[in-house]
Parts: C-alpha cells; structure tokens; sequence
C-alpha cells in the first residue's frame, strides 16, 4: 500500500474553488498554522483510527469558506474575523468543506482516511494528533483568497 498524499496547491484550490463556486487563488507560504493562535482542525483517521492528515484552517478561513458556502451575510465573517471567533452556522458549514475535503487524500493504492472529528479554535487536540501539528512531516502551508469574501490561511498535514 502507498503512504498518504499530501494534496497539490491545486488540489487544496480547486476543492475550495468547486466546493465555493467562486474563484479562490493560492500563494504557498512557509508559515504553519498554529491551533494556539486559534484555528479549526479537521482530524482525519485510517480505518484501524490511527491518524491519517490534519487540516488546519486559522479563524478568518474558516469564517469567509463557512459563510461563502452558505451565502451567509458578509458582516457576519468580517466579525468572526475581527473578533477571532466562528459562529456555530460558519463552524458548521467548514465542517463540511473539512468533511468532502477527505477525496483529497483517498487515491488508488493508500490508506482510506475520513474525517473523524472537526475541532472548534481553541478546542484541545488530543495528544496524538497534537504532536503532527507543528511538527516536521509531509506537509504544504499556504493562504487562499476567494473571491468576494477574504483571506486565510490552511496547512494540510500527513503524518510521516
């Protein structure tokens, strides 16, 4: 069995871009998302419920995906923004897009991951996959855009 892929830029843009139906752009960065600075992670487990992949979104990615998806008011993610707090509608819908966002790391030949929980910023992780958080593994960093909304930034990491 090949190990888990680390998705593309352009796998990681085109999910937000077909899940937002709008334009989202990448720029690659080499700073990580840290959940301490308040973040929402998606915890994806292989079938045995060994860690897989985390995807780590800060605040203001969470909040402009979580209310484009849904076409929730503009002042809504410009407050959870600024206040560095998601609404449970905007944590709900990211949720979602953490949820389909599993199709990136499942191919022909590696491990079958799923989301097995959504943490809220400033959630605690547990041990296992706190310690991949910052950690040297396969990773890529960077920061999308989309179109009408804002910016933020994600990591996706698979373990080592």
């Amino acid at each position: 069995m090949k190990p888990t892929p680390v998705p593309t830029a352009f796998e990681v843009r085109e999910l937000f871009e077909g899940l937002l139906g709008r334009s989202v752009e990448w720029e690659g960065t080499m700073h990580h998302v840290d959940p301490l600075d308040g973040a929402m992670v998606g915890l994806y487990t292989n079938d045995f419920g060994s860690v897989g992949a985390l995807i780590l979104c800060d605040v203001a990615l969470a909040a402009w995906a979580g209310s484009a998806i849904a076409l929730l008011p503009h002042n809504g993610a410009e407050s959870a923004v600024t206040n560095n707090r998601l609404t449970p509608a905007q944590f709900e819908n990211m949720s979602e897009v953490l949820n389909v966002a599993s199709s990136m790391f499942n191919k022909n030949g590696t491990p079958h991951l799923k989301l097995h929980e959504a943490y809220a910023p400033r959630e605690t992780l547990p041990a296992d996959a706190n310690e991949w958080v910052l950690a040297p593994a396969n990773r890529i960093d960077g920061t999308l855009t989309i179109q009408g909304w804002g910016v933020g930034r994600i990591s996706v990491v698979v373990p080592l």
